[in-house]
Formats: structure tokens, sequence, C-alpha cells
């Protein structure tokens, strides 16, 4: 079995993104995604499914990080990119968009021409889980990778996690209790290594079409994170 690199493996974020793709660490995770890749929603039946890992995107010279849980599978499992080609990402670069952080409001695949400015998106979990839910196993193993991210992504002051789990599991990658800094919507913590950490409710369609989380909600956040940020 291969298993993600050593922190201090990969010296550039082009490095990175690249092994990131060709990881095989976790065996349920690869036949699932492979799965979901041959067998395809019926109204992607024409598409070719990218059916890796993710990599992250974004600006390598992001000020804000944005980290969510896990590509969905038929999302980002599908087109290659976090975030990209279901209702979260049109909610997610929508808001981004209004605030002068992306160049267009929708992404719909690699290569559309989209760009992040001061941004880039990542996860925890690279590749596409059943039911949406990492093993905690799984979630460990992977964290060889969001570490390596992190270290690389230098200009880093403001972390933005999207739901309790991302949340959590970003505290715990940096060596943080999560019950020292509890979640909460537009909560707002200085960790102790000078950066903040934003917190907001995920933007998934069962928070985005309850109206647990509105736009009007979303764009606090962003706009916080970008004075603290210095954007």
């Amino acid at each position: 079995m291969t298993l993600p690199p050593e922190t201090g493996t990969c010296r550039t974020l082009h490095d990175l993104d690249h092994a990131v793709t060709e990881c095989v660490a976790c065996p349920r995770l690869v036949a699932w995604r492979e799965q979901v890749a041959l067998e395809k929603r019926a109204s992607f039946r024409h598409q070719d499914y990218w059916g890796r890992p993710l990599p992250g995107f974004g600006d390598e010279l992001a000020r804000i990080v944005i980290v969510g849980l896990a590509p969905s599978a038929h999302g980002g499992n599908r087109t290659g990119r976090m975030f990209t080609g279901d209702r979260s990402g049109d909610f997610l670069y929508a808001a981004l968009h209004r605030a002068g952080l992306a160049s267009q409001p929708h992404s719909e695949a690699r290569g559309d021409g989209l760009q992040l400015h001061g941004v880039r998106i990542t996860a925890p979990v690279r590749c596409a889980p059943p039911a949406n839910k990492p093993l905690p196993e799984e979630l460990s193993r992977c964290s060889a990778w969001f570490a390596a991210e992190l270290r690389l992504l230098t200009e880093r002051r403001v972390t933005l996690a999207l739901g309790r789990i991302g949340h959590e599991a970003f505290l715990r990658f940096v060596g943080l209790r999560p019950r020292d800094f509890p979640f909460a919507h537009g909560a707002v913590h200085t960790l102790p290594d000078s950066t903040t950490l934003i917190s907001s409710y995920h933007v998934s369609q069962q928070n985005t079409q309850t109206g647990r989380l509105t736009p009007l909600m979303f764009d606090a956040v962003i706009e916080q994170a970008k004075e603290l940020a210095g954007l």
C-alpha cells in the first residue's frame, strides 16, 4: 500500500498537488471513488469522471484558507476540483465572487478559467467517502497531505472552517483541542501561532436550502475573514 508522504517531502504546492492525485493509501476510499467514477450519475453519464484524490485549489500566496471536509461523489470526484459541480460549490463560489475573491461566480470544471485571489480551498480528506463520512483512520492517514499543505501556505493569516467537522479536524491537525476553541457559526478564535480561525455552517444544501445558512450570513463571515487577512 502506498502511504502519503511525511511532512517535508513535497517542497512546493505544485509538487504536493501532483503527489496528492496519485495517493492510494485508503483502500475503502479508492474503491468507492473509482466505483462512482465508473457507474456515474445518469445526468452525467456522458462525462469522464476525475475519480482520484483532489488537490487544493486557489492562490499559492493565499491569506485565507477555506477548509471543507471531503469531495462529493458527483461534484469534486467528477470534476477534479474542490467544491465544483455541485450546489455547495455554487453557493461558495458565488459568495467569493461577490467579495472580490474569485474571478467568476461559478465553478464548472477544471480549466474553466476560474481564479481565486488571496484564497485557497482545501480539505482534510481528499477522496469522496461513502455517505460523505470518512472513517477516523482515513482522516488520520490523510492528515499528512493536509499538514504539508498548511506548511507550504506561508502567507496564511485566516482559516475559514466550513462545518463542525472541518473546524474540529483543522484544530486537531494543528495540535489543538476542539473543546478549547468551540465551534459556532461566525465564531472567531485567535490561535497560538497568531493566525485566526473563523467558523461557518457548512455550505451544504442541507443548510443553504433550509435557511440555516443564508447568503447574507455567509457574506458577513467572508467579509470578516477578508478584514482579518488584510485583503
